[in-house]
């Protein structure tokens, strides 16, 4: 067993650990030699798209840009370990549900489509003619398609999420809940209705002109690793770089380059942030009111601060924003930030100094009760000087999973607007429906209060990625069927309907034959260009199926001689769905040839060209009161007699979503183990506790429903006082269902008003 203990690290982010995690994920999946292939065929013209995060590639015609959590989850997929009918024999469902997550995915690639038995307790083999006949008479029984969910991971391609749209609506529903209602749906809400688009406006090129990258709620370290080349490329030129987080992350501070040959003889390293504000949690907004009303305090004093001409030609909203500002209290944004006024204003000077200035989030923006507040906050910066649609500047939400974009692209919303529903009409000769459908925590709630039957999964772990565990296991367990399309077992295979099937697909990495040819997916990444995706390894089993097949086989079972789509010619070659694909979105038009270019194509941005596709015309500025009367602030003013912190839920670095690749979180001095919780030592002391001390971790919410996780770890460590941190999925009961984000109902998971109690060690 893995030797528990925490020692802090002091290296660089990058460097010869991360070649050493390397060199272990790929022993330990027993492909040394085949997964060092695999990794040289990645990004190539004819290889294949990494499966990990959306950060896109600086060349992508080039050989596999390094990234220590990209070989992760390249060996994850390309293991030689197989779960097959072997092990559905020797456990019940019952004992896989006693192991632990990471047990679970470590057996290996799924080898055949299977069906739960309730007689036996264990998943049986199932024919896959049986498996889609099934699934077609539970979805044509229903009295209402609404009655059906179909939840969609971001790993799924284009060409997938794209006939799958197509199915659903043809058969009925826009229940659609997607990862993006759990990321960054508050980016494209307030995007879209500030500048028309709800994507990043830059590209990588960008970066190389940017004077100052700011980085709000991000861990690029352990997150996005590639990007961190980009800003060490970008503060060796001399660009500011100014990061914004509760927690010290080492990625954020220092890099050496594994791809660095004098860097990495010398055990050198690179600084990453010139500077860092650890701020409270959720204190974002407060912290960017300050620096706004410090730009407009300058241009107030001097003059020639603010891009007028901007201002005048293509925003609205700025007399109101600047009353809010003039009006706003500097103790209150101190309070609130927990940085001082000064930290504020230096923060806002370095935004002064440049002339370019790109602004990346992630999901410690996201996960907040008043995140589209805090983006629009974002965007009012960069709208001030005109730092958008010009070389060097702009917006960068920075998603998180390879082509959760891509999925939105292709029409997998809840919320689809109408022009898509008049574009299914007129090319496909059906009536799509119009009501708007569900997303991730109504679809929860529905499946929960015995409305939604059936639930579909296009991969994912929604058992375990989603909030309020408990509430979200009774919904999957109350559903007449619960279908899993995946690639290795986890935890949303052991919580299922009274009916169950596991659909195992192909991964990324492998061949996909299709009458005898490979075929190819194209995948979207953050900065919107598509490219193609072909697979290099053989199929882990002869029983795989590609998701568009799984797709498109489930629609012809389903639909039968009512479609008006055949759907089975579509699979003989995946160009005839794109083709399909350039006649519903006019942005993908000649779509085969576009992607054949090496590289592919970027998506037109209409914001990135100034063209502004709101109400209005224009970038609207928007004026947001820092909030007063949050969970947390609610929750001090009940419990006087217990401590009440803020939790924020984050990954380790041995993760990757719900995928958990191993113990240990190298850069925060965390080994062989995840129930820990981070915590400022005088918080602790205040506590009467010691650092290694086991507490109980209990949320306070309005609704007097306990939610409590117990045997977690104080672990000393460099945050602010008052907030701690902790994993996920180990802390998701912990997040209320009812706890979402205003105007975009994203859950809340980095603010959770918790106390702690003393605890005892897991048995």
């Amino acid at each position: 067993m893995q030797e528990q203990k925490i020692a802090f690290y002091k290296g660089p982010a990058g460097g010869w650990g991360a070649l050493n995690s390397v060199k272990n994920t790929l022993l330990h999946h027993d492909i040394a030699l085949k997964g060092a292939k695999t990794l040289l065929s990645a990004n190539q013209p004819d290889g294949f798209d990494c499966p990990g995060c959306a950060w896109p590639d600086r060349n992508h015609a080039s050989t596999f840009e390094f990234c220590e959590n990209g070989v992760k989850a390249v060996a994850a997929e390309a293991t030689a370990r197989r779960a097959g009918p072997e092990l559905f024999a020797r456990y019940s469902v019952r004992e896989l549900a006693q192991q632990s997550d990471f047990w679970l995915e470590d057996q290996g690639r799924l080898t055949h489509p299977m069906v739960y038995d309730p007689a036996s307790d264990h998943y049986q083999t199932i024919a896959w003619d049986d498996a889609f006949a099934l699934i077609a008479q539970h979805l044509n029984a229903l009295p209402s398609p609404d009655q059906a969910v179909f939840y969609t991971s971001g790993r799924a391609s284009n060409e997938a999420a794209f006939l799958y749209q197509l199915f659903v609506r043809e058969y009925g529903t826009n229940n659609f809940p997607d990862c993006s209602n759990m990321c960054h749906e508050p980016s494209g809400s307030a995007m879209r209705e500030q500048i028309g688009v709800g994507k990043g406006t830059v590209t990588l090129a960008d970066f190389e002109e940017a004077d100052a990258i700011f980085i709000f709620g991000q861990n690029p370290g352990t997150n996005h690793p590639r990007m961190l080349g980009e800003l060490r490329e970008a503060h060796k030129r001399g660009a500011r770089i100014v990061s914004f987080n509760p927690l010290r992350e080492r990625g954020l501070e220092r890099f050496a380059d594994p791809q660095d040959k004098l860097e990495m003889a010398t055990l050198g390293s690179s600084p990453i942030s010139t500077h860092y504000f650890q701020l409270r949690v959720g204190g974002d907004l407060a912290a960017l009111r300050g620096m706004l009303k410090h730009v407009l305090e300058q241009e107030a004093a001097r003059g020639g601060v603010l891009d007028h001409g901007f201002i005048a030609e293509h925003t609205t909203g700025f007399e109101a924003l600047a009353q809010s500002l003039q009006d706003e209290d500097w103790e209150l944004l101190a309070q609130e930030s927990g940085l001082s006024e000064a930290q504020m204003r230096a923060a806002a000077d370095v935004y002064l100094g440049a002339d370019k200035v790109i602004a990346c989030w992630g999901m410690g923006i996201t996960q907040h009760g008043h995140s589209v507040a805090t983006i629009q906050m974002i965007m009012n910066l960069l709208l001030l000087r005109g730092h958008i649609g010009r070389p060097g500047a702009g917006p960068c939400p920075v998603r998180g999973h390879s082509n959760v974009q891509g999925d939105r692209s292709m029409g997998i919303w809840e919320k689809p607007p109408a022009a898509l529903l008049d574009r299914l009409q007129e090319v496909y000769g059906f009536a799509p429906p119009r009501a708007h459908g569900m997303d991730t925590v109504e679809a929860i709630a529905s499946m929960r209060d015995g409305q939604a039957q059936v639930f579909f999964a296009l991969g994912g772990n929604f058992a375990a990625a989603t909030p309020d565990t408990y509430e979200t296991w009774k919904g999957l367990q109350r559903c007449a069927l619960t279908v899993q399309v995946t690639t290795k077992l986890n935890r949303s295979h052991v919580v299922h309907g009274r009916q169950a099937l596991l659909l195992p697909c192909l991964g990324r990495t492998e061949i996909d034959l299709q009458n005898g040819q490979p075929q190819g997916v194209t995948v979207e990444d953050s900065m919107s260009m598509v490219h193609l995706s072909m697979g290099m390894n053989p199929p882990a089993s002869p029983h795989l199926l590609s998701e568009p097949a799984i797709v498109a086989r489930l629609a012809h079972a389903t639909l039968g001689a009512r479609s008006r789509v055949d759907w089975l010619a579509l699979l003989g070659d995946y160009a005839l769905i794109r083709d399909e694909i350039a006649k519903v979105f006019s942005d993908f038009s000649d779509f085969n040839a576009r992607v054949a270019v090496p590289g592919g194509f970027r998506l037109r941005n209409t914001a990135s060209e100034r063209i502004w596709a709101t109400a209005s015309g224009k970038a609207s500025f928007h004026a947001h009161a820092v909030p007063v009367d949050t969970p947390t602030h609610r929750a001090r003013e009940r419990v006087r007699d217990q401590r009440v912190f803020t939790l924020l839920t984050t990954r380790s670095h041995d993760q990757y979503n719900t995928t958990i690749y191993g113990m240990d979180d190298r850069y925060r001095g965390v080994f062989g183990q995840r129930r820990v919780v981070f915590i400022h030592a005088d918080d602790i002391r205040d506590l009467g506790l010691a650092d290694g001390d086991w507490v109980n971790i209990r949320t306070v919410w309005d609704d007097g429903q306990p939610r409590q996780v117990d045997g977690f770890k104080l672990v000393a460590y460099d945050i602010p006082r008052g907030n701690l941190a902790a994993y996920y999925p180990e802390t998701n009961p912990l997040v209320p269902l009812s706890a979402v984000a205003a105007l975009a109902g994203t859950p809340t998971s980095k603010s959770i008003p918790v106390v702690l109690e003393p605890g005892q060690a897991p048995g």
